[in-house]
């Protein structure tokens, strides 16, 4: 193994989705740093692991990243895993990827499984753009808000869910973005209760309060982004696009202000057009 951490992705479900690549690190790195190492230990011993582990997360105390470092400083190896999912998408590890980085030594990715890519695939929504939220705050006030915030924005939303707030989070969404907005539930992604369930918002509430069992395992919901603003163009979304038309061609203007305002391309050039006439 070449020195370095390796950021390491691993099943977010199914063991069958294992890279080799990924299982060859683990086998060769000389040390496993693991969010949690009881539960790891599983998929370990699945694929006859048997390099060292420690424990590695956002309540480690301070000798943890030392530990790390030192194995690098010895021209060693390390492996960053998390409990299921790749790295860092919503877990701890950001702060010790900064940090052996700033020190010198590489890091390299080995890529795999990530729920919420994999949920995004399957959505039937709009993949061109998405905004990856994470958790939303758990109490409600904060969460209306940052739902608040989030409600006119034309990608698609991603977020996780916990088992025991789905209902509730559900509702929140269904309050504030309105009962039509499509959604989607992927719910036990790769598991054997993989569910995958398109539908409005009134409707996928109501289909998770009436089935208890759909409010258990991993969750992730991804909501249709705000297309309203493609309606009708406002004054600023028009003015700034027929000032670029007077220095760019309509097509890289209506290009520029689509990548800038989340406007759809199509819609501004025919603006354009419209303006300019035949």
């Amino acid at each position: 193994m070449e020195p370095g951490l390796y950021v390491v992705a691993t099943p977010i479900g199914n063991f069958g989705d294992m890279s080799q690549r990924a299982m060859e690190v683990l086998q060769g790195v000389d040390l496993i740093a693991a969010e949690d190492t009881r539960h790891s230990q599983r998929l370990l011993q699945h694929f006859s692991i048997t390099t060292p582990a420690m424990a590695y997360h956002d309540h480690s105390d301070g000798s943890a990243p030392g530990k790390i470092v030192a194995c690098l400083g010895e021209g060693g190896s390390v492996a960053l895993i998390s409990d299921a999912g790749t790295p860092l998408i919503s877990d701890p590890g950001y702060r010790l990827v900064r940090t052996v980085q700033d020190l010198g030594y590489p890091v390299y990715p080995v890529p795999g499984a990530c729920a919420a890519i994999a949920a995004l695939s399957v959505s039937g929504l709009a993949t061109d753009r998405f905004l990856f939220e994470g958790f939303l705050p758990a109490k409600a006030g904060t969460r209306e808000n940052r739902l608040k915030a989030l409600a006119s924005e034309p990608a698609t939303l991603i977020f996780y869910e916990a088992p025991h707030r789905i209902e509730d989070c559900l509702a929140a969404l269904h309050n504030i973005f309105g009962a039509e907005r499509e959604a989607v539930m992927a719910r036990e992604i790769t598991k054997t209760f993989e569910t995958i369930r398109r539908g409005k918002l009134a409707e996928l509430l109501d289909f998770v309060s009436a089935d208890k069992n759909q409010q258990r395992g991993e969750i992730v919901l991804l909501v249709e982004g705000n297309r309203g603003r493609d309606k009708e163009l406002d004054e600023s979304v028009r003015a700034l696009l027929q000032r670029l038309a007077e220095e760019l061609p309509a097509k890289k203007a209506a290009a520029v202000v689509s990548d800038i305002t989340g406007v759809r391309k199509k819609l501004l050039y025919q603006y354009l057009l419209d303006v300019k006439g035949p």
